[in-house]
């Protein structure tokens, strides 16, 4: 009897040992690679041209998910990265877009505009205090009581603000007027490599200025859309004005910008060596060049040239911090600005070319409540983002019922030709539960949505005539995969044919870096990753 419980008490032993050596230890460092668009159909069409240790390392030794989520409308870039680190929609972040409608003000303005902090290598004052909700940097370092490091680059503000995080050490990203590191004095430690690379004369602002972008391999190689009918090559020249730098943050040159001065602050500050984990955040473009098509030997570049950087970075921290000992997970905003660069004129006379003008549409409904309300009045503020703005002042001081007018307005517009359905913000707020109310609720905000939001059918083209600058949209329900790949930290390579939510990836990030999840994610790790 004896032998017999002496033989279990060794068996149990022995498996809860084996158990706990397959737990996997927490990371020293996680990088978070959000890459701006990136389209998974586009890895699979370009592997002929890419290394085997950059992308295609990642899809065969990392956890591969087919496609990610965003269950919200008017996506962008700001509104997706924001989804990703909180592991919330807007409704609860409060992010809904890089720029945000201030209908007090009757002014557009940066998400993350805040006077109250000055620019470092900028004009531009931000902060990251309009996210509502914690991020998974933020949760690192209050786990760590500040002690871990948080850095973020990207080429544009708010896709560095929101990775960096309210708590973070510092964000920088590529100023639009001076090519430099920029931040924001919010942010206490402009860590000395970067400030070394603005003065140094060989950085991205001196680069750019005048630059040329040609393929980085024989064209002959682009071979991905041999259907289109495209120039013999390309060439682009970057030119010498105020639109130098935008117009080279939408060319590969931007994403070599971001590595080089990361790699330099991840050797520089010893990320990853010391006893708290560290997190460095980077975003990457992988989207079109104005002017261009969908389909192009400029994007199969832009993925060549990336796909060189990724390669870059994973060989950097293989050599230092080890892979085994870092959490790498790579993210895409999804596909949301395609490039429908014809699409003005048909290329077939019978088919008409549709389009939603929102000058008219504002136009008409402010005539219609006239006719209701009073013809003294402005009853529309603006059709912006999709989304009609009421005068709301004036609505409260003629003691008019909210609802009622909501309710009129909507009724009103969704008789637009193209015109898809009408939801209104008291709708969303109080009406009845279904998919689609849900879908439209997830990206409104109080503080900054409008009145009603217009759904408009795929196929129409958003155009505001008096406004010269508007850019036109083409309204899309694109289906195209965008992948999520973890890699690194002894993960195991597998590929998952299944769609995860964006709000999923916070909190698997935070239960494999054992810290809380973000403060308004309510979704449960990824169970391949527990």
């Amino acid at each position: 009897m004896i032998r017999i419980i002496t033989s279990l008490v060794a068996v149990l032993t022995i498996t809860s040992v084996q158990a706990q050596t397959t737990v996997r230890e927490a990371p020293k460092l996680v990088i978070g690679i959000t890459i701006d668009q990136l389209r998974g159909d586009y890895l699979e069409l370009f592997q002929s041209t890419f290394s085997e240790r950059g992308f295609k390392r990642l899809l065969n030794e990392g956890l591969v998910y087919q496609n990610i989520k965003f269950d919200f409308p008017n996506l962008d870039d700001a509104s997706a990265i924001a989804t990703i680190y909180t592991g919330a929609p807007p409704f609860y972040h409060g992010i809904v877009g890089n720029k945000k409608y201030i209908a007090s003000k009757q002014q557009e303005v940066s998400a993350f505009s805040d006077p109250t902090y000055l620019g470092n290598y900028t004009e531009d004052k931000v902060s990251p205090l309009a996210l509502k909700t914690s991020t998974i940097t933020d949760e690192l370092k209050i786990a760590s009581q500040g002690n871990s490091d948080v850095y973020a680059f990207a080429p544009q503000v708010a896709q560095s603000l929101i990775t960096a995080g309210q708590r973070g050490n510092a964000a920088f990203w590529v100023d639009d007027y001076t090519g430099k590191w920029a931040s924001t004095t919010y942010y206490k430690n402009f860590y000395w490599s970067v400030d070394q690379d603005n003065r140094s004369g060989s950085d991205f602002a001196t680069k750019a200025w005048g630059m040329q972008w040609v393929p980085s391999q024989d064209i002959n190689t682009y071979k991905a859309f041999s259907y289109t009918k495209s120039a013999p090559s390309f060439q682009h020249f970057m030119g010498g004005d105020k639109q130098t730098y935008i117009l080279a943050k939408q060319t590969p040159a931007v994403n070599e910008n971001v590595i080089n001065s990361a790699i330099t602050l991840l050797s520089k500050a010893e990320l990853g060596k010391r006893t708290n984990p560290d997190f460095l955040s980077l975003t990457f473009y992988a989207g079109n060049f104005p002017g261009v098509s969908d389909y192009s030997y400029e994007i199969q570049d832009v993925y060549v040239r990336l796909d060189k950087e990724i390669e870059k970075l994973l060989d950097e921290v293989e050599k230092t911090v080890g892979l085994k000992n870092t959490l790498i997970f790579v993210t895409s905003t999804g596909y949301y600005n395609s490039a429908d660069i014809n699409s003005t004129e048909s290329d077939n006379s019978n088919i008409p070319v549709n389009k939603f003008f929102i000058n008219r549409c504002e136009a008409l409904l402010n005539m219609y409540l006239m006719a209701i309300y009073g013809r003294e009045n402005q009853w529309v503020d603006k059709f912006y983002n999709g989304q009609v703005y009421l005068n709301r002042e004036l609505i409260k001081n003629k003691n008019i019922s909210l609802q009622e007018i909501q309710d009129k307005a909507a009724e009103f517009v969704s008789e637009f030709t193209g015109v898809q359905e009408v939801y209104t913000s008291f709708q969303l707020q109080h009406g009845q539960w279904n998919p689609v109310m849900e879908y439209y609720k997830n990206g409104y905000t109080k503080e900054t949505s409008g009145d009603l939001f217009v759904e408009l059918q795929p196929g129409y083209k958003i155009v505001n005539e008096p406004d010269a600058s508007f850019k036109e949209k083409q309204v899309r329900n694109n289906a195209v995969v965008a992948p999520v790949i973890f890699f690194g930290n002894n993960i195991k390579p597998v590929r998952i044919k299944r769609t995860i939510k964006a709000t999923e990836i916070a909190p698997t990030v935070a239960y494999i870096m054992r810290i809380r999840s973000p403060n308004a994610a309510k979704e449960e790790p990824l169970s391949e990753l527990l």
